[in-house]
């Protein structure tokens, strides 16, 4: 299915945001986000009220809408609640994934190794958003997707936020690319198991980050 003209405005201003092309902050005009990249204001607007939900941006009475800031705080907390939902998603797609997700799952190994290798941070970070969306999918469970959904891109922007000085890419492919595989196994509680190495890595990594940017952090 063709996405939608919404869709594809979030999804081109979801990672521009994740990826601080459009930093903490900044303020957002719904007129100029449309001359940028080619949408009517209808699909800027829809994408943007999206973001809202997601925890990406803010829409202000007067002010219009500005990115949200970096919150150390907030996204320790945030990774207490993906831990839970992550682990349930891991089992039930280690249970429910079709064949055709269980190789893709694998491929997409393969990939996360190779941007991995090639310390490519953009790759790394994109190949990120499908980690999370196709366990999801094969978990096919409605509610914790909805509820993933407002996580997973304040998690990505975090990781892009500070991977630099505070990441190893080969060290992080490692613990994703065993939850991939584990899923991809059909074993239940080697995918669990597996999912709380990569929320245990990922705590760790926000913690480093503590003092580091205190603009940010605070």
């Amino acid at each position: 299915m063709q996405d939608t003209l919404g869709q594809q405005a979030y999804g081109r201003l979801e990672e521009m945001i994740v990826t601080q092309a459009l930093p903490p902050g900044a303020i957002l005009s719904e007129a100029v986000l449309g001359r940028k990249l080619g949408f009517g204001r209808t699909p800027i607007r829809e994408a943007l009220q999206r973001l809202e939900r997601d925890g990406l941006v803010a829409i202000l009475p007067r002010r219009g809408v500005v990115v949200t800031e970096i919150n150390l705080g907030h996204h320790l907390k945030l990774l207490e609640t993906r831990r839970e939902l992550e682990r349930l998603v891991a089992r039930n797609a280690a249970r429910r994934a079709s064949p055709a997700q269980r190789q893709r799952m694998r491929d997409l190994a393969e990939e996360i190794i190779a941007a991995a290798a090639a310390d490519d941070g953009m790759a790394f970070t994109r190949a990120g958003r499908e980690f999370h969306s196709l366990p999801v999918e094969a978990a096919d469970n409605g509610y914790a997707e909805a509820a993933l959904g407002l996580l997973h891109g304040l998690s990505r922007r975090f990781w892009h936020a500070y991977y630099r000085d505070h990441a190893v890419l080969t060290e992080a492919a490692a613990v994703h690319v065993d939850r991939l595989r584990a899923i991809a196994s059909g074993d239940p509680d080697a995918a669990a198991a597996a999912s709380d190495r990569v929320m245990d890595y990922l705590e760790a990594f926000a913690r480093s980050t503590l003092n580091f940017d205190t603009r940010r952090s605070a």
